[in-house]
């Protein structure tokens, strides 16, 4: 095209050769101008290669990622291009670490700044591995917990404080419970020893509770006491107690002063009280007349206290002996219906047996007899098991119980014997006479034996007596 155009321009065949000779030096310029900008352009591309796989290793190892495998067989470019691809995911996983972290750390701040513990430690401008974040999770999600759980606790502390402070009217005085109890917006200190401290407290406000619904009851049983002494009526102590105005002490300070004003009613009421623990302990005459209280008249506060000392005594006295006194009453009981039964079988009319009234009469006594024997021998065996423990005698009207059942039996038998004998010289004066050998009438039977001496014990001021004022103060 070139000759074509020169030869109808009439350009020589010699200028000719020197332009062909100058385009094929321009095309040789510009081909090795475009060989070198594209070496220059692969050489670009290979030191980007060589740049993005340094950058894709350090940043693969901070993130604690396997290395990066490239594609065996591709070009360079498209090299370049996976590596480059890489790099942007690599890095766009360090940003949302490094997000991910900003916003753990500043939870784990805030919680471990309320639970007044230490935050978990990763070393500043190292980027997270994905167990790290894992780890920092968990602790995380373990400090909401406990935070949850401290914060349940506290609740229910702080419910109770309250309601500990109005039923005993308490006021807050430090300032952990003032704190504790604020309804200000700012969060209470949720530590461990906050809250110790809150649970000692409770605890303290427990106690104090006790220790006033015990003081209440107290007054409760004084009030009660005072009502019964002063002798006021059922209905009258039931207004009263829906009449109370105040607390149970002003009530208590109104009685006192009504007692004051009817000293003498109240301890007469006492003194029955005594006489009756005096009759359930068996008192002798001796023994009462040794509380010489009981007998003075100037009814004073003094006195009514002294009367109140000796009826609690009784009643311990009581209380501590009470299956033995109940044994001795059995006794007493039964021993009283043998003697009934005795006296009937004395009577000569009753011989005449009609419809086998006798025959069940004899059985009655026959029943009665054995009961009393038993009921004998297990008191014996109490009553003496309590004189080993007491190193004493147990004294019942002045006189040893033991001595008191023996002495009891063999009256009954000298009595029986002088019955028999009384009933033998009646019949030798009427020339009757008694039998050789056969049955006697009454019919006798055995008498236990209780160790006792048939005799009165020595008075009850020499001897160790379970009723005695001094033994039981």
């Amino acid at each position: 095209k070139l000759l074509d155009i020169w030869h109808q321009i009439g350009i020589k065949e010699e200028m000719q050769l020197e332009r062909m000779q100058a385009v094929k030096q321009h095309i040789e310029d510009l081909l090795n101008e475009m060989i070198t900008e594209e070496c220059q352009l692969k050489e670009r591309i290979e030191s980007s290669i060589e740049r993005r796989k340094k950058e894709l290793t350090s940043l693969r190892n901070e993130l604690s990622l396997d290395p990066y495998l490239a594609e065996e067989g591709i070009s360079i470019l498209q090299m370049e291009k996976d590596l480059r691809l890489a790099l942007d995911a690599t890095l766009k996983e360090k940003n949302e670490r490094l997000e991910e972290l900003k916003q753990l750390q500043q939870q784990d701040e805030k919680l471990c700044a309320e639970l007044f513990v230490t935050p978990y430690y990763i070393p500043t401008g190292s980027i997270p591995s994905r167990l790290q974040l894992e780890e920092l999770k968990e602790h995380v999600r373990m400090r909401s917990d406990e935070k949850k759980q401290r914060l349940e606790v506290f609740l229910k502390l702080r419910n109770e404080i309250r309601q500990y402070n109005e039923e005993i009217g308490h006021t807050p005085d430090s300032t952990l419970e003032k704190e504790a109890l604020s309804d200000d917006e700012e969060p209470f200190c949720l530590t461990n020893k906050n809250i110790e401290a809150l649970q000692t407290l409770v605890n303290k406000l427990q106690l104090k509770k006790e220790s006033v619904i015990s003081t209440r009851e107290a007054l409760k049983e004084k009030v009660r006491l005072l009502w019964n002494r002063l002798r006021w009526p059922v209905e009258k102590q039931e207004q009263c107690k829906m009449n109370i105005k105040g607390s149970i002490t002003q009530e208590l300070l109104r009685l006192e002063e009504l007692k004051k004003e009817n000293l003498k009613g109240v301890i007469g009421k006492v003194r029955q009280e005594l006489d009756l623990y005096w009759g359930k302990c068996l008192y002798s005459t001796e023994q009462k007349s040794a509380f010489h209280p009981y007998y003075d008249d100037n009814f004073t506060e003094d006195l009514l206290n002294q009367h109140d000392e000796e009826v609690m005594k009784m009643k311990l006295l009581y209380e501590k002996n009470k299956a033995l006194y109940d044994g001795i009453a059995k006794w007493e009981a039964t021993w009283k219906q043998f003697m009934e039964l005795e006296k009937k079988s004395t009577n000569p009319n009753r011989l005449v047996n009609r419809g086998g009234t006798l025959l069940k009469e004899e059985r009655e006594r026959s029943k009665i007899h054995k009961l009393l024997t038993k009921l004998g021998e297990d008191l014996k065996r109490s009553i003496e098991s309590w004189e080993k423990e007491q190193g004493c005698n147990f004294l019942i009207k002045g006189q040893r119980f033991l001595d008191y059942m023996a002495n009891q039996w063999e009256q009954h038998k000298l009595k029986k014997e002088q019955e028999r004998v009384s009933l033998f010289f009646l019949k030798s004066r009427q020339g009757i006479g008694q039998p050789a050998s056969g049955p006697t009438w009454p019919p006798s039977y055995g008498f236990p034996d209780y160790g006792g001496t048939g005799k009165a014990a020595p008075s009850s001021r020499n001897v160790c007596d379970p009723n005695s004022r001094f033994l039981w103060l």
